[in-house]
C-alpha cells in the first residue's frame, strides 16, 4: 500500500472507531434484544430463547395505528419544512447581501441555543386554551371560545415543523449558494424566465442539498417522542413514545427493541420508495433533455472502424 494511502487510512481510524462504538454496536444490541423476551416482572430482557414473537406482538392493532399516525406526521412535517424552508433559503442565498448572510444564519440557529424540551414546552404555553394566543384570537373575534389545539395531531405537526425547520433551511441555503449567479445569468441570457431558471437550473443543481435536508428532517422526526408527549397527548401519539415507554416504564426491552427495529426498517423503506418515485417522475424529463449532437450520417469508406473523435460521430449530452 502506498504511503499516502496508509496515512489516509490511519487518519480515518478514529472516525471508524467512533462509528462502530456509538452506532453499529448499539444498533446491533437493539437487534439482538428484539429476539429475546421479558423474563419476569423484575427482569428487562433475556435471550436464552430466540424468536420473532416480539415482532408479532409489536404489530398489534394499537402499534399499527400509532405507526400510521407517526408516518403521517413525518411525511406532512417534512413536506411543510421543505415548503417553508425552500423560499427562506432561496431568499438568503440570492436576495440578501453577502455581508448580512452570517447574521441570518445565526438567527436560524438561535432555536438550537435552547434545550429541545424547553422549546417544545414553550409551544405548549402558546397553544394552551388559556394561553396568550387563545386570548388574542378571542379578543379580535376569530374564536368564540378557547383555542382547542393543544393535545392534537395538528399541535404535534406545528411543534415538529418548528423544531426541525432549521435542519431544512441550512442544507438548502448551502445548495442554493453553490449554484452561483453565473449560471442563473446565463439562463436568463438564453431567454429563460425566472420560473424556468429555477426549475431547470437552480432546483436540479440543488438536488444534493434537498436530499440532505429531507433526510435530516424526516429521520429524527420519525423517532421524536418529546414533541408528541408534550403537545400531542393521546391524539398525537407516536412510535417514539411507545418505544420509550417500553424501555423506561414497562421495562420490556425486548418489545421496545422490536418496535425500534420496525421503526428503522420503516424509515428505510419509506426513503427507498420515495427515491424510486422521484426517479420515475424525473425520468421523462431527463430523457427529454438528452440531446444528440451530430447526425452520424457522414461515414467513411472504412466500415470496420469509426473515429469517435470525428465531428460526425454522435455525442449524447444530458442537460
Amino acid at each position: 500500500m502506498p504511503k499516502s494511502r496508509s496515512a489516509g487510512a490511519a487518519l480515518a481510524v478514529p472516525a471508524w472507531a467512533w462509528l462502530l462504538l456509538f452506532f453499529v454496536a448499539p444498533v446491533a444490541m437493539v437487534i439482538w434484544f428484539s429476539f429475546g423476551y421479558k423474563p419476569g416482572i423484575f427482569g428487562t430482557h433475556a435471550n436464552d430463547i430466540l424468536s420473532f414473537d416480539r415482532y408479532v406482538e409489536a404489530m398489534s392493532p394499537t402499534f399499527f395505528a400509532t405507526f400510521t399516525n407517526t408516518l403521517w406526521v413525518g411525511i406532512i412535517g417534512t413536506v411543510l419544512c421543505f415548503l417553508i424552508g425552500a423560499p427562506v433559503a432561496y431568499w438568503m442565498a440570492f436576495k440578501v447581501k453577502p455581508q448580512r448572510r452570517g447574521i441570518l444564519i445565526a438567527l436560524v440557529l438561535v432555536p438550537f441555543w435552547t434545550n429541545f424540551l424547553v422549546r417544545t414546552i414553550g409551544w405548549q404555553v402558546i397553544l394552551a386554551p388559556e394561553g396568550w394566543l387563545s386570548t388574542l384570537l378571542q379578543g379580535v373575534g376569530v374564536l368564540d371560545g378557547p383555542l382547542e389545539l393543544l393535545y392534537t395531531r395538528t399541535a404535534v405537526i406545528i411543534g415538529v415543523v418548528y423544531n426541525y425547520l432549521p435542519l431544512m433551511i441550512l442544507p438548502l441555503f448551502v445548495a442554493f449558494d453553490r449554484v452561483g449567479p453565473a449560471l442563473r445569468e446565463a439562463s436568463k441570457d438564453l431567454g429563460a424566465g425566472k420560473l424556468t431558471t429555477f426549475f431547470r437550473v437552480t432546483l436540479p443543481l440543488s438536488q444534493p442539498g434537498i436530499i440532505a435536508g429531507v433526510l435530516l428532517v424526516f429521520i429524527p422526526l420519525m423517532g421524536d417522542y418529546i414533541t408528541a408527549t408534550v403537545l400531542g397527548g393521546a391524539k398525537g401519539n407516536m412510535v417514539g413514545q411507545l418505544v420509550a415507554s417500553q424501555f423506561q416504564t414497562a421495562q420490556n426491552w425486548a418489545l421496545g427493541s422490536a418496535m425500534a427495529v420496525l421503526l428503522m426498517l420503516t424509515i428505510m423503506v419509506t426513503i427507498l420508495v420515495a427515491a424510486i418515485i422521484i426517479w420515475l417522475v424525473a425520468l421523462p424529463f431527463r430523457t427529454r433533455n438528452r440531446l444528440v449532437l451530430g447526425s452520424g450520417t457522414d461515414k467513411t469508406d472504412r466500415p470496420d472502424k469509426t473515429d469517435a473523435a470525428s465531428p460526425s460521430a454522435p455525442v449524447e449530452v444530458t442537460t
